[in-house]
C-alpha cells in the first residue's frame, strides 16, 4: 500500500481500471475526507455528507472500466456537487440544511455584495412569476406587514383562502431561492 502512495492520479486511474482494489483504497484514502469536508460544509448533516461520499466511490468502482477522467480530484469534487445538489432538490435535508444556506448566505453575500443584487433579482423574479391572487397577498403581508385578518378582510376573502395563498406563495419563493442560492453556495464552499 505505501508504494500506492506515491503513486499519481492518473497512475492511480490506470491500476483502478484494472481493477485494482489497491488503487481505489489509495484513492480513497486520498481524497474521503476533502470530498466529505466539502458536502458536509453545505449540508451541515454528517450521515448524509457520509452517504453521498460513500455512493460516490461506489459509482467510481462500479463504473471503473468505462469512466473517463482526465482530473481525479477535480472529477470527484464535482460528483459531489451534483450529488449534494441533487440530495437537496429531493429533499433529503432537515431544518439544519436551511438554517446552515441561511448562515453561509449570510456569509457569502456580506462578503460578496454582487451576489446580494443578484439574489435579490431572483427574488423579485420569483414574486412576479407568483399567480396575481398569491401576489397581492404576498405584497400585503410581507411589504405591508398587514396580519392575516386585515388582508382577508381588504381582499375580501376569508382568513383560510389568505393563509393558502401565502403559504403557496412562500413555498413557491422558498423552492426557487433555496434552487438559486444552493448553486451559489455550493460553487462558495466546495
Amino acid at each position: 500500500m505505501a508504494a500506492l502512495q506515491s503513486l499519481t492520479d492518473p497512475e492511480l486511474i490506470s491500476l483502478l481500471k484494472e481493477g485494482r482494489e489497491d488503487a481505489f483504497t489509495e484513492i480513497y484514502l486520498r481524497y474521503w475526507k476533502l470530498l466529505y469536508n466539502s458536502a458536509n460544509s453545505v449540508l451541515a448533516n454528517d450521515e448524509l455528507a457520509k452517504d453521498i461520499v460513500q455512493n460516490v466511490f461506489i459509482s467510481i468502482w462500479q463504473r471503473r472500466a468505462d469512466v473517463e477522467i482526465q482530473n481525479l480530484k477535480a472529477y470527484l469534487q464535482q460528483a459531489v456537487r451534483f450529488a449534494v445538489f441533487k440530495s437537496i432538490r429531493e429533499q433529503k435535508v432537515n431544518d439544519a440544511f436551511y438554517e446552515r444556506l441561511a448562515q453561509v448566505t449570510v456569509e457569502i453575500i456580506h462578503d460578496n455584495p454582487l451576489l446580494y443584487k443578484e439574489q435579490q433579482a431572483l427574488l423579485n423574479m420569483l414574486i412576479n412569476t407568483l399567480p396575481l391572487d398569491c401576489r397581492e397577498a404576498y405584497h400585503l403581508s410581507r411589504e405591508e406587514n398587514l396580519t392575516y385578518k386585515q388582508i382577508a378582510f381588504q381582499l375580501g376573502i376569508s382568513e383560510k383562502t389568505v393563509e393558502k395563498r401565502l403559504s403557496k406563495s412562500l413555498n413557491h419563493i422558498r423552492n426557487g431561492l433555496t434552487v438559486g442560492t444552493c448553486v451559489a453556495v455550493i460553487m462558495h464552499c466546495v
